[in-house]
């Protein structure tokens, strides 16, 4: 009964002690119900967002905030400015060779694809040859015929040094330099006091503060309209698209959309730079037709001399008529 009377004795002014509260009596009041109640909440809160922090204080994270103030800091430009040139940097000595190496694999992909019918033939016809002389069934059959395919495509692969995969190694390094240079960019704008990297007076035209949202949703606008129209350009080179690349092309379609709110919820600082991304790489890829740059890259696929008027053409026949 003690405890009972204890809780019902009134409370004086608290004197506070770190975390502690006295009674009137002067006997400690626990506060491990209230304690506890608030480190689960903090522990639900630290349980979302750990893996985030984690990522955004990451040490690439921070050569990439090193990164855009010493661009900032060398050249002088105004935030705006140089996060734009932070970006057409990036893209322009990281990307852009990835990208050029990408395409000469993906070259050298479709050349062998003419080789690779023709032994899919000739394959096919020993294949069904042995398998009436061995008494296999179609199922077996087809197992044989795929097993030495594979393996007949992938020494060819060996041969020209050109193995799909390769074709992917822009992906593993273009997505995490983009997360981390956006988490950077969020660091700057977020993290820091206000005023001290600039970037509070730092952007231009409608976007003066880089550190708030756009609200007028013209970057955001802007970059959901980039994004669609890489999509559209890549999937006119695709005449005859998989049900795979469908799927895929839709899916990318779809998050183009979706990234148009995401970029309106995010400090200007980070549309701007998933614009600029965008568009740089969108010029790269533009480059990246011409028939210079094939003669340049040794390319042995047969390519158009006018790719340009051709995607024009095209988008005007899908989406105009």
């Amino acid at each position: 009964m003690r405890t009972f009377s204890a809780i019902r004795t009134p409370l004086c002014p608290k004197t506070l002690s770190g975390s502690r509260v006295f009674l009137k009596d002067g006997s400690l009041l626990g506060l491990s119900v209230v304690s506890r109640a608030q480190s689960m909440s903090g522990n639900s809160t630290s349980a979302g967002s750990g893996w985030y922090n984690s990522l955004a204080e990451s040490g690439p994270v921070h050569l990439c905030e090193q990164y855009l103030m010493g661009v900032q800091q060398v050249t002088g430009f105004p935030w705006w400015l140089s996060i734009i040139m932070s970006t057409v940097m990036v893209r322009t000595l990281i990307t852009l060779p990835l990208a050029t190496y990408q395409v000469v694999i993906i070259a050298k992909v479709e050349a062998l694809q003419a080789e690779i019918s023709e032994l899919a033939k000739r394959l096919r016809y020993e294949v069904s040859f042995q398998g009436k002389e061995r008494g296999w069934t179609e199922r077996e059959k087809r197992f044989q015929f795929q097993k030495h395919l594979r393996h007949l495509v992938s020494q060819l692969y060996i041969r020209d040094n050109c193995h799909p995969f390769k074709a992917s190694l822009l992906v593993w390094v273009q997505l995490p330099l983009w997360i981390s240079l956006s988490l950077a960019l969020r660091n700057l704008s977020l993290n820091q006091p206000a005023g001290q990297c600039g970037l509070t007076t730092g952007g231009a035209l409608w976007f003066p503060d880089l550190t708030s949202p756009d609200s007028t949703w013209i970057l955001p606008l802007c970059l959901g309209l980039t994004n669609l129209l890489i999509v559209e350009v890549f999937s006119l080179q695709k005449l005859n698209q998989s049900r795979f690349q469908r799927l895929t092309t839709n899916f990318i379609r779809v998050f183009s959309v979706l990234m148009i709110p995401v970029a309106a919820s995010v400090p200007s600082s980070m549309a701007l730079y998933w614009f600029s991304s965008s568009l740089v790489g969108f010029c790269h890829n533009l480059v990246l037709r011409s028939p210079t740059a094939h003669k340049l890259l040794k390319l042995q696929a047969q390519r158009s001399d006018t790719p340009y008027r051709d995607l024009l053409t095209a988008f005007v026949n899908k989406y105009c008529k």
